[in-house]
């Protein structure tokens, strides 16, 4: 069952670029994607979380609250960076570079806490930092007209970053809440810092084709509360080296799909960044592990 569930949560959030990408197709700017994508799954988690997790979320202590809105405005830089960078760059290059969290994370542990690296970990992070200078030359050597992918590619790693600090933050504040009072206060805090960004900068959040509607609404429940609580529930039967192995397929998922519905393929630089980028994270993974 952890390895069925598993897979549908992957196969759930490598959606998400896809429908980035349809939703801004009809129109729809970049924070209003990840505005709605947050915030209707905040609402659709509310009913489980006031039932579920009530008392702790009456018990909320000013730390805790803290806590939850530090998560709230890093998660909502991770999506406002990482969806503004599917306007730029393809989807693989996007997907392959924000999903270096785990690299960022093993780098904060060691600056912060003092938890010395492997050398595993320390090859993954070499392997990774040249995949990414790959894919970095690549795109800037195949660059479309009218394309950025070196703004893309930039805009992509820095969602990763801020993934790495909400992850980090979130460590702390899930250790003393359940699941559902988590991921509703997460998700609420980061869709309001999105709604508010949204009306500083002049991001519509209205006035969108039923088709638009639609996407977003399939990037609430699919690659937000299917996908993410899937993961969630599998740390629970498997280890979290494990999941974080999986997760690697999200980036190949979403460019295999990419290819399939928009016509993007890999240049042989591109593709040789995949690789050690991928090959790097999953060795740091096994390094976090030993």
């Amino acid at each position: 069952m952890p390895f069925a569930v598993l897979g549908i949560g992957l196969l759930a959030v490598s959606f998400g670029a896809i429908f980035a990408r349809y939703a801004q197709a009809e129109g729809v700017p970049s924070l209003a994607v990840a505005s709605w994508r947050l915030g209707l799954a905040a609402l659709l988690i509310t009913p489980v979380a006031l039932l579920q997790s009530r008392a702790a979320l009456a018990a909320l202590s000013g730390r805790q609250c803290a806590l939850a809105l530090a998560a709230g405005f890093f998660l909502a830089l991770h999506f406002s960076t990482w969806i503004s960078s599917l306007e730029y760059t393809s989807v693989a290059s996007s997907t392959a570079l924000v999903t270096t969290n785990p690299l960022w994370i093993g780098l904060a542990s060691f600056v912060l806490f003092g938890e010395r690296p492997s050398r595993m970990m320390l090859s993954g992070i070499a392997l990774s930092f040249g995949g990414s200078l790959l894919i970095f030359w690549s795109d800037s050597q195949n660059a479309a007209a009218g394309s950025n992918p070196m703004l893309g590619n930039l805009l992509a790693l820095v969602g990763s970053w801020c993934f790495s600090a909400y992850l980090l933050i979130g460590r702390r504040l899930r250790a003393g809440l359940p699941l559902p009072a988590y991921v509703w206060l997460a998700y609420g805090a980061g869709a309001l810092f999105l709604v508010a960004g949204s009306g500083a900068t002049g991001a519509a959040l209205s006035g969108f084709s039923l088709t638009a509607w639609a996407v977003l609404a399939g990037m609430a429940l699919g690659p937000q509360l299917l996908g993410h609580t899937a993961y969630n529930w599998s740390l629970r039967h498997v280890s979290a080296t494990f999941v974080a192995v999986v997760t690697l397929g999200e980036p190949v998922c979403s460019a295999a799909m990419a290819f399939v519905l928009f016509g993007e393929g890999f240049a042989p630089l591109q593709f040789g960044g995949f690789a050690l980028l991928l090959a790097g994270i999953y060795m740091a993974a096994r390094g976090e592990k030993s």
